[in-house]
């Protein structure tokens, strides 16, 4: 027991010793450089900002920034949102946790030309009255979205799930164990929500799709949750 708990202070040391020497390593690199203005950090934050394939979080900004300081990138950041603020046809969104540059949402009609947008890729009305009924209510099965929308929704649930805008959570306590649904964060980074309070207001969503305001109310199951069997980790669902 002895030797192996010697080896495993040896280990700790090392892993310690590691650790003190990347900070060093850092502190030196820090040191090393000149101290860029905040002219160029904001235009460091804009390049990273923009070729980021999804929203860039503050952490993530941190770390590749990791010999700046704190507080000046965050000073930065604030002077690029306030740059933003102009009219123009981009725009600095935060959506799902971080930030993305995209084009202004009433300028979509004239980037479709561009893009020569198909409407398949659009998503049909049964689609979207699916995902709120999702969004506002879940975690939710299928059986229950069909008694919602009164119409049969695995097909939709497929294309929404192909999409990577719903996911499974879990299963409920039932005969059958089906399983549950909720958003994800695609579904927020699409909506270009931050989070589930952003969603528009129940009575405001019911009326632009036609539904009863009471089927879209948030609803708390009073029947225990049971965790799937192999679920996903990603970290993208939204409970």
């Amino acid at each position: 027991m002895a030797e192996i708990d010697d080896n495993g202070m040896e280990g700790q040391d090392r892993q310690e010793g590691q650790d003190r020497q990347e900070g060093r390593d850092r502190q030196e690199r820090s040191e090393s450089l000149p101290k860029r203005g905040s002219a160029e950090l904001k235009a460091i934050l804009e390049a990273l900002i923009f070729a980021s394939p999804e929203p860039l979080t503050p952490n993530a900004m941190y770390k590749l920034l990791d010999t700046e300081p704190k507080e000046d990138v965050q000073a930065a950041l604030a002077g690029l949102k306030q740059d933003y603020e102009r009219p123009g046809g981009l725009q600095l969104v935060e959506v799902a946790g971080g930030f993305q540059i995209v084009t202004r949402s009433d300028l979509n009609d004239w980037v479709r030309r561009l893009f020569h947008e198909r409407t398949t890729q659009k998503l049909t009305v049964q689609a979207l009255e699916t995902v709120a009924v999702i969004a506002y209510r879940q975690p939710i099965t299928a059986a229950e979205i069909t008694e919602v929308r009164g119409v049969n929704t695995s097909g939709v649930l497929n294309t929404l799930l192909e999409r990577h805008l719903i996911k499974i959570v879990g299963r409920k306590q039932v005969v059958g164990r089906p399983f549950l649904y909720a958003t994800t964060r695609e579904f927020l980074i699409r909506f270009g929500l931050n989070d589930l309070t952003d969603l528009p207001k129940v009575e405001d969503m019911a009326e632009a799709l036609g539904l009863d305001t009471p089927i879209l109310t948030e609803q708390t199951p009073n029947e225990e949750l049971l965790p799937i069997e192999e679920p996903d980790t990603g970290g993208g669902s939204i409970h």
